[in-house]
C-alpha cells in the first residue's frame, strides 16, 4: 500500500493553534492562519518582517515586557537549541489599521527550535495560545461567595503566580550565569599553559561534562626544561564542578613546579604523590607525565593509575605506553621512587594523552574503548594534531562534549 503524499504546508495552513516561523534573526518567514486570525494581522504585514518591528510594546502601558521576555526566550531557544515554555504573557498587539491603536492580549508561547543538517538552529517555531478571554473573563453581577467571583479571583491569582514564577526565572537564569562565568575565568586562570604557546605541533582539548558549570577535575600542562626537553602531562581528580576544579588546580601546580625542579618525572611524580596524601579531596587522582627529549628522540613517562599515553606512528601502527603504571595519587607503593619508563620514537610521530572521558562508556570494557581509540588513531595518523583532535573527539562521539570530562593532548614529536 503506498502512501499518499501529505502536502505539508496545507496542513501548517489550517493547524489550530497559532503558529509563527522565525529565522535566526528573528524574520518571519512564515505564518498560519491561526496567527493571523488570533492578533488580527495580515500575511504582509509579517512576512520578512522583524519580530519585534511588528510585534512591538504597547507604548500606552509602562509596564509592558513582553518583547523582554519573548527576546530572552528566543535567544535561550539559539543558543541552547532546545525548547523553551514560557509563564502567561500581557503582549498588547497593534490594531491593523489604526497606528498607534493597541488591543490588549494575553499569551500563553512556547519557542521551538528547528535543527538544520548541521546541528545549529534553522528555525524558530513560536506557537501561542490566546489566553485572553481566560484571563480578562469577570461576572459583574456577581456577589460575594458567588462561584463566578471564586473563579475570577482563582484566574488572577493564576496569573499572578505565572508572572512571579517567570521573574524567579530569570533570576535563576542570571544567577547561573554569573556563577558559570565566574567559574570558567577561574579554571582558565589554573589552566594557564604559557610554555604552550611556543609550541605549534601540540593541539589541546578541553571539554567539562554536558550538564556541568564548564569546570572540572581533569587538567593539562605543558612545561619547557630545556631547549630540547619538555613535558606534557593529563590528570583526573574525582568529581565534577568547583571543588574537584579547586583540587585539580593545586595537584596540577605541584606536579608544574615539581617537574622543573626535577626532570626525571617519576621523581617528580613522587612529590606529587606525597602531596595529595595531605588533602582528602585528592586521593585517588591519577595522573600521566612524560617528557620528551628531542635531541635523543626519546620519551621518559609515568603514570599513576592512569590510562597510557598512545604513540602513534608515522606508518600507522599504534602502541599503549603501558609499561610504568604505578597506582593513583596518596596509596602508598612501598617503592622509593615511582617507576619510569622511556621508549625512543621517529619525528613525525605522535603522542596522545586523554582522560577517561574520551575513552570510558558505561557498561563497556575499558578495552574497547581503547581499541576505538588505536583504531581512529591509526586512520588519522597523517593528520595535523588539530585535526586529529578533532578527529578523535567525532570518531569517539564526544565532539559535543560527553557524560564525562575530557582532556586530551597531541604532540607531533
Amino acid at each position: 500500500m503506498t502512501t499518499p503524499g501529505i502536502d505539508y504546508r496545507a496542513l501548517f495552513a489550517v493547524t489550530p493553534s497559532p503558529y509563527l516561523v522565525l529565522a535566526p534573526d528573528l524574520v518571519v518567514a512564515d505564518v498560519n492562519e491561526a496567527y493571523l486570525r488570533a492578533t488580527g494581522r495580515t500575511r504582509d504585514e509579517l512576512i520578512g518582517r522583524y519580530l519585534f518591528e511588528v510585534h512591538p510594546d504597547n507604548p500606552a502601558d509602562p509596564e509592558a515586557n513582553g518583547v523582554r521576555n519573548l527576546n530572552a526566550s528566543l535567544q535561550r531557544v539559539l543558543r541552547s537549541r532546545a525548547p523553551d515554555t514560557m509563564a502567561v504573557q500581557k503582549y498588547d498587539v497593534p490594531v491593523s489599521g489604526h497606528p498607534g491603536v493597541f488591543q490588549v492580549k494575553w499569551w500563553s508561547p512556547i519557542n521551538t527550535p528547528v535543527l538544520g543538517p548541521d546541528g545549529e538552529v534553522q528555525w524558530i517555531i513560536h506557537r501561542v495560545e490566546d489566553m485572553t478571554e481566560f484571563v480578562l473573563t469577570r461576572s459583574p453581577r456577581s456577589r460575594p461567595g458567588d462561584p463566578g467571583e471564586e473563579r475570577s479571583a482563582m484566574e488572577a491569582e493564576l496569573y499572578a503566580r505565572a508572572q512571579e514564577l517567570q521573574r524567579l526565572n530569570e533570576e535563576l537564569r542570571e544567577a547561573h550565569a554569573r556563577e558559570r562565568q565566574t567559574a570558567l575565568t577561574l579554571q582558565e586562570a589554573m589552566l594557564h599553559s604559557p610554555d604552550l604557546a611556543g609550541h605549534r605541533d601540540i593541539a589541546v582539548r578541553y571539554m567539562p561534562a554536558t550538564q556541568s558549570l564548564n569546570v572540572c577535575g581533569d587538567w593539562y600542562d605543558v612545561v619547557d626544561l630545556s631547549e630540547d626537553t619538555f613535558t606534557v602531562a593529563v590528570g583526573d581528580v574525582v568529581g565534577h564542578g568547583l571543588e574537584a576544579a579547586a583540587v585539580m588546580g593545586m595537584l596540577r601546580s605541584a606536579l608544574s613546579a615539581a617537574v622543573r625542579a626535577i626532570h626525571e618525572p617519576g621523581k617528580a611524580m613522587d612529590v606529587l604523590c606525597r602531596y595529595a596524601r595531605t588533602f582528602e579531596g585528592a586521593l585517588a587522582t591519577t595522573a600521566v607525565k612524560a617528557v620528551i627529549d628531542t635531541r635523543r628522540r626519546h620519551i621518559t613517562y609515568t603514570s599513576a593509575g592512569h590510562l597510557p599515553p598512545a604513540l602513534s606512528r608515522s606508518d600507522g601502527t599504534v602502541s599503549l605506553l603501558d609499561q610504568a603504571t604505578e597506582p593513583p595519587l596518596g596509596v602508598v607503593t612501598g617503592q622509593a621512587t615511582r617507576a619510569q619508563a622511556t621508549v625512543a620514537y621517529t619525528p613525525g610521530d605522535t603522542l596522545v594523552l586523554y582522560t577517561d572521558g574520551l575513552i570510558e562508556r558505561r557498561d563497556e570494557d575499558i578495552d574497547a574503548g581503547l581499541r576505538r581509540l588505536t583504531g581512529a588513531l591509526a586512520r588519522h595518523a597523517r593528520l595535523s594534531p588539530c585535526r586529529l583532535a578533532d578527529a578523535l573527539l567525532a570518531s569517539l562521539g564526544v565532539a559535543d562534549s560527553g557524560c564525562d570530562d575530557i582532556a586530551l593532548v597531541i604532540v607531533r614529536l
